[in-house]
């Protein structure tokens, strides 16, 4: 893969953290839930205001009701575009497009630092959160991009208790591109939906499930640059 040193726009990218020295991210079901609000709803710099009450665990079947002339303003004011996504216990994957010059970088520092800010104080905790800044590798052709989707997809395999029932993980964009999109607008996976023919959810899990991404041999990158 292609190091991204720029971000450019219109351009897809890869972009990853982990906690810092692999330490978990998350310690309770709320921080878990804290966290995926924050990467659906930082897409835009509309305030988030008493986040807490959309915290529920039935969001991750229904979608965050928040409302719908807030969820309109993040629609209309994108900084990027969410094309699919996997939080795991001690990192996270995105595949993101820029679609604002500075897009990117604007949505990763208030992801990151909106989550940083409410761990530390909710844990009493201080120092980084996260290993460094965020790292990117840049898209460079459509297999790629396909490519980064399985393999983002297939990260629960990681994880003894979901290896096999990746489709039921519930902090990853997978099922919402096999079964019904929970996220609407604010998850835009038709750019890998649409390729594929006949019942496309169905093409789609098909083609992830038979993916050589995430074997033993295909590691996170390890040398992209630290924007």
């Amino acid at each position: 893969m292609t190091v991204a040193r720029e971000i450019s726009f219109g351009e897809y990218y890869h972009v990853f953290n982990r906690g810092a020295h692999k330490a978990n991210l998350f310690k309770d079901e709320h921080d878990w839930l804290r966290f995926l609000f924050l990467i659906l709803h930082c897409q835009s710099d509309v305030a988030l205001p008493n986040i807490r009450r959309y915290l529920k665990s039935a969001a991750l079947e229904e979608g965050f009701r928040i409302p719908k002339s807030q969820l309109e303003s993040i629609e209309k004011n994108k900084l990027i575009e969410l094309v699919a996504f996997c939080i795991m216990p001690n990192h996270f994957h995105l595949l993101l497009k820029e679609t604002t010059e500075g897009g990117i970088s604007a949505y990763m520092q208030r992801l990151s630092t909106g989550y940083a800010m409410y761990f530390n104080t909710k844990y009493k905790a201080a120092g980084h959160l996260f290993e460094s800044r965020y790292k990117n590798v840049h898209v460079q052709d459509n297999d790629q991009l396909l490519y980064l989707s399985a393999y983002i997809h297939r990260n629960p395999r990681e994880l003894a208790k979901w290896k096999g029932y990746e489709l039921a993980y519930p902090y990853s964009s997978f099922q919402d591109m096999v079964e019904e999109n929970r996220w609407g607008s604010l998850l835009s996976s038709d750019i890998l939906i649409s390729q594929f023919d006949g019942t496309k959810q169905s093409n789609y899990l098909d083609f992830v499930n038979s993916s050589t991404a995430k074997t033993l041999e295909d590691k996170i990158p390890t040398s992209s640059v630290e924007l």
